[in-house]
């Protein structure tokens, strides 16, 4: 797959989702949604993380920056879509492992799961809310005996990036980082409308439902830096 650096930041351009998802499982990375505000932010120890991974564009800034770097056909690849894209594309052949959200957000989201792909493998899961070293060792220890292939962290950032990082060290799989996904799979939280969603939109449509997270956006219009 074709790449850029940006910021210490390796980004990738994939041509479709299949050619990302078939990297991934090639290479069993960790999937790293990639926008403008994680660029921004990004520390040394951040953009280290994300170059040994797998970075793909999430959000329309990443795509933007893609697009004047020379990848015109590069387009949004939501997270939010892409782990479904995963087990759509990979539930009949590979094992999976979810953790993340509040304990009833996680059963709904198996329990959907299972209704949708009846032949899926879920070999474990659990909220996420992990409370103690205990714990965490106890997943830890869990995954390693069981050894899924996929395994998705919804915990939001940075949390989930640091217990991936931890899982890679001790059992090789393709991993993803889903935020909040799971509270927009089981119908808890609205995701923007597809007109919004089709014209790159969406962030627009978050700030008007959540006004609050217009410090955020004014923050972002450092990025256009990187666009010139």
């Amino acid at each position: 797959m074709n790449a850029i650096q940006v910021k210490g930041i390796r980004l990738f351009a994939p041509s479709s989702r299949k050619e990302l998802i078939d990297e991934a499982f090639a290479q069993k990375k960790i999937l790293v949604a990639v926008n403008a505000e994680k660029i921004l932010m990004a520390d040394q120890e951040f953009s280290d993380f994300i170059s040994a991974n797998i970075g793909y564009p999430d959000g329309v800034g990443a795509v933007w920056l893609l697009q004047r770097r020379g990848y015109s056909q590069a387009s949004k690849i939501p997270g939010v879509e892409l782990w479904l894209d995963i087990i759509n594309e990979r539930h009949q052949i590979n094992t999976f492992y979810l953790v993340g959200g509040k304990e009833e957000v996680i059963q709904a989201t198996v329990s959907k799961i299972k209704q949708e792909f009846p032949t899926i493998s879920i070999l474990g899961y659990r909220n996420g809310y992990i409370q103690s070293d205990e714990e965490k060792d106890d997943l830890i220890n869990d995954i390693k005996s069981k050894r899924p292939d996929v395994i998705f962290i919804a915990m939001g950032s940075p949390k989930q990036e640091k217990l991936m990082e931890e899982l890679q060290k001790v059992h090789s799989a393709v991993y993803q980082g889903l935020g909040g996904s799971f509270d927009v799979y089981t119908g808890r939280v609205e995701r923007a409308p597809k007109w919004w969603l089709d014209n790159n939109l969406e962030w627009a449509y978050r700030l008007i439902k959540e006004p609050r997270r217009i410090k955020r956006q004014i923050k972002l219009v450092r990025f256009l830096r990187y666009l010139i």
